[in-house]
Parts: C-alpha cells; structure tokens; sequence
C-alpha cells in the first residue's frame, strides 16, 4: 500500500504518541469514551478511557485531517479502586475560536472533529443543548420493559434521548448535562426489581461499573465531536441510590467516578474540579454551581436531607464565595447573558423544591441578573415564569429575576415522574415525555427555549425570553 507524505506523516505522529508511553499499541491502550470540554477561552480537554494505565497520554491535532501536526500530554492516567479503566485528560490551548480541529488520542485508529467556542461577545446567534438526568438505555438502562418498582417504559420504534440528541447534534454548539449521569446506582434497585438478574450484592461493585460504562459508550458518538459539560448529581454521590446499606466498594462513594471520568474548565475559572466552574462561549457566561455539596445545609452533606457522606470538597463558604466573585466579574457588554445550572431546583410545579439551594444560592443570583437559571432532578419538563423570591415575573417584559428551567426527562430506568395537576402559581408548563432542551441565543435581547421529544424529534413547548437592553455591538 503506498501512502502520500502527509498519510505518512500523520502515522509517524500516531506511532510517535504510542510510543511516549513505553509500549506499543493494543486492545488495552485503544482509546474508548472518548468525550470533550470546553478549557477556557482558548482550549478544549479531551478526555478518554483505555484499559491499561498510559505514562504519558498523548493528543495529536490540527488544522487539517491528514495533517496532526501538534501534540498535547499529560503526566499519566487516572483510577480508582473497583474501575476496570484508565482515564486519560489532556488539554489542547492557544486554539483558535469557532475554529475546527481534527485530533487523535494516542493509540486511536481514527480522527475525530471539534469546533472551539465562539469568540467571547461574537454577536453571532447558535444553539445550545441541555438535558437533565439521564442513564443509559438498553438492557441495562431504560427500554421498551421495567421491573417492579419503575414506569414509563419506552414506546417501541420511539428514538432515546441520546438518539435523539445524536441526530440532531449538527444543530447545536454543546450539550450541557446537569446532574444524574448515567443511574449506576440503580443497579441495586434494578436487581431487586428482577430486571438485572442475577441479585448480587457482593460482586465488589461490578454491576455499577459497568453501567457506568455502558453509558460512557453510548454517548461516545455525541461526545468525541461535540462539547459535553457536566453537572455534579444526587445520582453521583454513590453506588446504592442513596439506600446506605454500607454495600458500596471502595471507589463508589463521594462523587469518585464523577470526579475521576470528567475534567470541567475549573481550573481555567478558579472553580474546583467538576464541581463548579464558568465558562464563556459568544454572547453569554456560563456558571456551573453545585447544589449537592459545600454550600450550609447542602442535601448529600453528612447530616443532610439526602446524607449521602459526601464531601465538603473545600473549605466552608468556598463555593459561595466563588460564585460571588466570578458573577461580579461578567463583562456584561461582552457577555451580556448569564446562564447558571445546578441539579436541584427550587421552584418546581408540584413538591418542594430545594429549599437550602434556594437559600444558598438565590440571593447571588439576583443580586448579579443572571437572566436563566437551568436544573434537572425533577424527571419531567417544568417551565417556570421569572422568579424572584417566590413573585413571578413574566419572561417577556424585561424581567429583572432569573427565568427557571427544570428538565430531568432524559430517561433512565425508573422512568419519568407524575406532577400535580394543579401548577404551581411560578410554574407556567408541565410536560411529561422523555426529551431535551434546545436553546438560541439569537442576539442580546431574545432566548428562546424549545422542549424537544426524544421519541420523535417534534416541539411540545417553547417560549422566548425577552430583555430590553441595547447590544453593545449596535
């Protein structure tokens, strides 16, 4: 086989990334789960697994397919006790904006594509994803059966949520997933159910593992192209779905594979890990906060409603104090919207919301105008009006209170959630169907949402926020 000086040169700089690790290529270094993040204004991470620990993980890329010819490593793979994988994290820097890239982890087969985020305060109008609390799907996951104790099974011929998302990806810039990634810890409730077979309490943990991995495979096709921003989940915390029944191994507790699996642009907004951190993408700043952790009275705390025994994860008044300071810091001429998320919402159509997150958290958001403020845990779509403090405003008359948006419909075994008939004074509309969020960003002045079906793609909501300012760009 004869090859071109650009095929060969883009082999000897697969062959070369092989080789920083001291051994060749095989089954255990080929890179799986491939999956992206945004790392500052200029870079992109690119995460991924293997099943043998590489010494210095390796990225090859560039401007062209057949032409990789700049590299980027990190010191060695990451685990953690009862993984049966590695994962690798490099980020790629001094990137162009909304400029595409072609890359290659080391010891891959393929090239894959990304595209940097938009210039911070390009006027340019794009969309952008959000889905809330969703597992994998299949024999592990949410399909067309359950087992005792869950609803809602998928409808036959229906597409999943990350079907869904996956055929419509071309159309949107990222994904933001806010919170319940991947429901390992229903294993337990799965197995009692008769739906996982056989119960086996004491396999050292290797149901939740390889749910976890069935769930990282599946969104693989969406992630290894496309920007997949995370949010710390209940469903996180730990490997029993909070039963503590002292069943869980060592490594399945306190947020381990969470903390392990992602590398959120923390480091770039002087956030910690994948807890909390910001990032700017065109005409908006976006905030990740965690409702779980580190904030007074904070649900999975030990102690707390939810008492998972996990974290804190820094020092009392850490993450208020950071989400203080980088809400101060918006340039709201360059960035004029603000978009925050955490997993648990406050207002909420029909049960109590999370009080202490309202407590913690509410007072800076309306202190700083975040204009939208976006959650799941709840697993159907619930539209609010703008809020502040329990007095609804309406999104199209410049409200001065953030817009509240809770979509945990993505699907997962336990299936969807059953509202009160009766709505909430600050709920405007309840849908229950698996789905997703798809939001533009059209100028400076309008936001629109749309609630998208997974099953068959159609629009069952949308609504358009409206704020009377003057883009500085005009």
């Amino acid at each position: 086989m004869l090859f071109s000086l650009n095929e060969l040169a883009f082999l000897a700089l697969a062959t070369t990334a092989c080789a920083h690790q001291g051994d060749s290529c095989n089954e255990k270094t080929a890179p799986t789960q491939i999956r992206l993040a945004y790392a500052g204004t200029n870079g992109m991470s690119v995460s991924w697994n293997t099943n043998q620990q590489l010494q210095r993980p390796t990225v090859t890329f560039g401007s062209s397919e057949h032409r990789l010819s700049r590299s980027a490593s990190s010191e060695t793979s990451i685990t953690y006790e009862s993984s049966s994988t590695w994962n690798n994290h490099v980020t790629l820097t001094d990137l162009a904006p909304d400029t595409k890239y072609f890359y290659m982890p080391m010891c891959g087969n393929q090239t894959y594509s990304f595209t940097t985020a938009r210039k911070v305060g390009s006027p340019e109008p794009y969309k952008f994803a959000m889905v809330g609390d969703m597992g994998t799907f299949g024999p592990d996951g949410l399909s067309t059966t359950v087992g005792k104790g869950a609803a809602n099974p998928l409808q036959p011929g229906a597409m999943t949520t990350i079907q869904s998302l996956n055929s419509l990806k071309s159309s949107y810039d990222f994904i933001w997933h806010v919170g319940d990634i991947a429901y390992a810890d229903a294993w337990l409730k799965e197995e009692k159910g008769g739906y996982i077979t056989p119960l086996n309490t004491s396999d050292n943990g290797a149901v939740y593992d390889r749910i976890l991995n069935d769930f990282y495979n599946e969104v693989e096709e969406i992630s290894s192209d496309t920007p997949y921003m995370v949010s710390p989940g209940n469903h996180e915390a730990n490997c029993d779905n909070g039963s503590n029944l002292t069943i869980c191994v060592a490594g399945q507790t306190n947020f381990t594979g969470f903390r392990a699996h992602w590398n959120m642009p923390s480091a770039q907004s002087g956030g910690l890990e994948n807890f909390w951190y910001s990032f700017d993408h065109g005409m908006v700043h976006y905030v990740q906060f965690n409702t779980e952790t580190d904030f007074p009275n904070a649900p999975d705390l030990p102690g707390g409603s939810a008492n998972e025994d996990a974290g804190p994860f820094a020092p009392n008044g850490t993450q208020l104090e950071w989400l203080k300071r980088d809400l101060a810091s918006v340039d709201r001429e360059k960035t004029p919207w603000i978009i925050a998320a955490g997993h648990r919402p406050w207002y909420m159509s029909s049960q109590p919301g999370c009080t202490d997150c309202q407590a913690a958290f509410e007072p800076l958001l309306l202190k700083y105008g975040v204009d939208l403020v976006l959650s799941g845990h709840v697993h159907y779509y619930d539209r609010q009006a703008a809020v502040e403090n329990g007095t609804t405003q309406e999104i199209t008359n410049n409200p001065t209170a953030p817009w509240y948006i809770t979509n945990g419909a993505g699907g997962h075994y336990d299936g969807l959630d059953t509202p009160d008939p009766t709505l909430a004074p600050t709920s405007r509309k309840v849908v229950v169907e698996y789905g997703w969020s798809l939001f533009t960003v059209h100028n400076c002045t309008h936001l629109t949402t749309e609630f998208i079906a997974s099953g068959n793609g159609s629009v069952l909501d949308t609504a358009t926020l409206v704020k009377h300012r003057k883009c500085c760009w005009e």
